[in-house]
């Protein structure tokens, strides 16, 4: 029998709560959690000085055909992304996988037996805690951008806590994307290579021939599509188009580890 047919003799948004409040103590309570948000930290600051040196350094250069003009510092934070977002969705995957790997996943079931609320109450947790994270990388990133920019550097409120914004939101479903799909395959090595491969390899795979059937798959994938969110594409469709798909590649991890969860023995 599914553990998820035990009774339960508290009411569901009770149970739910303390499912989210235990999952936030476990969270906070391993120095991997803060090992891995100061690593995403320094690689946020570190990648968005060089981009913007590099933009700098474009417009100063003796060729006149890659001088970019004023940049914007929520530009370079959304460049810096690339490499920064799998610090962060390391915070995602470690949520579960470190569980399997020290066996404790089998008292978090003992206190919840509801395998799906506690995938639930993971996903809340860690999708609210990278979200924050990464309205606090965007900010330092914005911050570290602009004086490494200089005169060619450009940083318009708005603009920049919309783009920041946008950042922490993209960060917070690929959180929740690492974290379904480590509930599916139970190992930490296993599940970021799946999101590297994912996320970066095989669009980019698709994409290099530059054939039109091939282009439109790889603009489906959550990397690409994520990146057309962060940029406000029109083409080859609106941002909005692009945050959805990223939310239903989420979406469809989570249930994909759901499944995983109720199949098999923690």
């Amino acid at each position: 029998m599914s553990t998820d047919t035990i009774p339960n003799t508290r009411p569901a948004p009770t149970a739910f709560r303390g499912a989210v409040a235990a999952e936030w103590t476990k969270l906070f309570s391993v120095r991997t959690t803060w090992w891995t948000a100061l690593a995403a930290l320094l690689l946020m600051a570190a990648s968005a000085v060089q981009l913007a040196i590099y933009a700098a350094n474009d417009n100063t250069n003796d060729d006149p055909l890659d001088d970019r003009g004023i940049v914007t510092a929520g530009s370079v934070v959304i460049d810096s992304v690339e490499l920064t977002q799998y610090a962060v969705l390391a915070l995602g995957l470690l949520a579960i996988t470190a569980e399997f790997t020290s066996g404790t996943i089998r008292t978090t079931l003992q206190c919840t037996p509801a395998r799906g609320r506690v995938l639930l109450a993971k996903a809340v947790v860690a999708g609210a805690v990278t979200f924050a994270l990464g309205l606090l990388l965007g900010g330092v990133g914005a911050l570290v951008a602009g004086p490494a920019l200089g005169e060619w550097g450009s940083v318009p409120v708005a603009g920049t806590i919309s783009d920041i914004v946008a950042v922490a939101t993209y960060l917070a479903l690929v959180g929740v994307l690492a974290l379904g799909l480590g509930a599916a395959l139970r190992s930490a090595v296993l599940t970021l290579t799946v999101l590297f491969a994912t996320l970066m390899i095989v669009p980019l795979s698709l994409q290099e021939p530059d054939i039109a059937v091939l282009n439109r798959i790889a603009d489906v994938f959550p990397g690409v599509a994520g990146g057309h969110f962060l940029a406000g594409d029109t083409e080859p469709y609106p941002g909005a188009v692009g945050l959805l798909l990223l939310a239903g590649w989420a979406g469809a991890a989570l249930l994909l580890g759901r499944v995983a969860l109720r199949r098999r023995d923690a």
